[in-house]
């Protein structure tokens, strides 16, 4: 893939810089943006144009929660990554369901960062261990409430198909030769499930199928 172009929003500007420069040997990532608060972030967008931000939780004027909520609104084809110290499970169910493709920790490794930033922008999201496992935390406790038949979702085969692959982390293209279908198929039945479903990116559409079971 070509030149990944990516913003960062922080506060704390020795993070900032620090993730900047253990990002320096990916050659396919760019900065193109530095801001100290989320309005700052969408005040420079248009000029800057990313396809990526980092974005803290934390931050004076704006913060992350709503730079995200404009940004998604907004800006949809641009992919967000929240980079932040809060493991409150509370704040990756939000952030996932108002638009971020992905959730990091602040202890996570440059090597990581890197694979997110590279998987949003191939596939939409990034679920990593820690985000998995509050998915999973969360299907258990689904499960154990009643169940309610007259809001059970149901999906035809090819739809459950294109989801089960979606969360395997296959792209369009990968899809629609796997169902033997075009790519345009594939993602009209996956745009059709994010309205459906009210989500806003992939991201969200693989939470929302991961949260309620629909994927084995």
């Amino acid at each position: 893939m070509g030149m990944i172009k990516v913003a960062i929003a922080d506060d704390h500007k020795i993070f900032r810089k620090g993730v900047i420069l253990s990002l320096r040997p990916y050659t396919n990532i760019k900065f193109v943006q530095e801001a100290d608060n989320g309005q700052e972030l969408i005040d420079g967008i248009a000029l800057s144009e990313p396809d990526v931000i980092l974005m803290d939780l934390r931050m004076p004027q704006k913060d992350g929660i709503e730079a995200t909520k404009h940004i998604t609104k907004n800006y949809p084809h641009i992919h967000i990554i929240a980079l932040t110290m809060f493991e409150d499970e509370r704040f990756v169910t939000h952030m996932m369901e108002i638009g971020a493709n992905g959730y990091l920790l602040k202890s996570a490794d440059p090597q990581e960062i890197k694979r997110a930033i590279v998987e949003v922008s191939l596939k939409g999201y990034y679920l990593n261990n820690f985000v998995n496992r509050i998915l999973l935390k969360k299907s258990h406790s689904k499960q154990k409430a009643v169940p309610n038949l007259s809001s059970e979702v149901t999906l035809n085969s090819r739809e459950r198909d294109v989801i089960k692959y979606i969360c395997m982390e296959f792209t369009a293209q990968e899809i629609a030769q796997k169902l033997e279908v075009s790519p345009r198929t594939v993602e009209s039945i996956k745009d059709k499930l994010m309205e459906r479903f009210g989500a806003k990116n992939t991201a969200g559409l693989v939470f929302y199928a991961v949260k309620n079971n629909l994927v084995d």
